[in-house]
């Protein structure tokens, strides 16, 4: 199936979608910053290129797209009817990126967090929002060598 788009026109669209800055991110850090936590965006010293960055928590947060990160089981992520074997590939990638990411930060001493678009839809937001800060607060150390409270 052809494009239904001319090339001038997809290659417009695509120069939209964003790579920082996007929604879910932002409703991420509005929540967390007004929950008195501060972080530092897009840390590039660290594997991965944690969305935010914990520093007192020793904890990294990654905002991830349901399709661009291929969400299993979600409902945004389904691989485009044309081109299949090119995304299957693309996604499958970015996979395997994230995954060597996550696993370098632990060898690190970093706790990885990952939350999905999907979680930030009205009807899960406030429950998603309410458990990621919980798992940030309660990590079992934060960089002063102090257990958190429980």
């Amino acid at each position: 199936m052809a494009d239904v788009h001319d090339l001038a026109t997809r290659s417009y669209n695509m120069s939209r979608i964003k790579g920082t800055d996007t929604k879910p991110e932002i409703i991420v850090r509005k929540f967390l910053h007004s929950n008195g936590l501060r972080y530092r965006l897009y840390n590039k010293k660290l594997p991965g290129k944690p969305d935010l960055t914990i520093n007192k928590y020793k904890t990294v947060v990654f905002v991830n797209g349901c399709f661009w990160h291929g969400h299993t089981g979600c409902k945004y992520f389904v691989i485009p009817k044309t081109r299949t074997e090119f995304w299957r590939g693309k996604i499958e990638k970015t996979i395997q990126r994230d995954q060597e990411a996550i696993n370098k930060l632990v060898e690190l001493g970093w706790q990885s967090l990952v939350i999905w678009e999907c979680d930030l839809k009205p009807d899960k937001k406030e429950e998603k929002l309410s458990n990621l800060l919980n798992k940030i607060i309660n990590s079992e150390q934060s960089v002063y060598g102090k257990k958190n409270k429980k």
